[in-house]
């Protein structure tokens, strides 16, 4: 059975990932899954991103997307103050076109695992269908849609 409050914690680095991160919401519109999304940097308010992290286990999220560029401390942060699983997608708004991001993400401690999505919009679509599967584990309607999505993947 599908729950209508929210199981997915979106959380973007900065405004400027919002476009790149449009093929991940509508993924997760098309599989029924509800989110809540914020923009929260690590580096200009690591308070707020402490405290979405930590609260949203609590609050009924199942997983936590975390986007970000350059050195995309937002996915071990997020990761690091919290217990419910992490997806990180690196960004690709600095000179190193997000490769920097995605070392940043891949390379984290043993016991803060995050997993690491492609780099931009492929990664961000990854995010939700990676989500949806984790979230199909416990609601067999999430797991029914995403078979479709499989099946139709298939025929492209």
């Amino acid at each position: 059975m599908m729950s209508n409050s929210p199981r997915v914690l979106i959380i973007l680095g900065s405004k400027s990932d919002e476009e790149a991160m449009a093929g991940c919401l509508a993924l997760l519109d098309k599989f029924g899954i509800g989110y809540t999304f914020e923009i929260c940097s690590a580096h200009r308010n690591p308070t707020k991103t402490a405290n979405l992290a930590g609260a949203a286990e609590a609050q009924g999220y199942k997983v936590i997307i975390a986007a970000a560029g350059m050195s995309a401390a937002l996915p071990g942060v997020v990761a690091a103050h919290t217990s419910l699983p992490v997806i990180g997608v690196p960004m690709s708004g600095s000179a190193l076109n997000g490769v920097d991001a995605l070392y940043s993400i891949a390379q984290m401690p043993a016991g803060v695992p995050v997993a690491a999505m492609a780099i931009g919009g492929h990664g961000a679509k990854n995010a939700a269908v990676l989500a949806a599967r984790i979230i199909g584990l416990f609601d067999e309607e999430v797991s029914q849609k995403m078979k479709l999505y499989r099946e139709d993947l298939a025929r492209e």
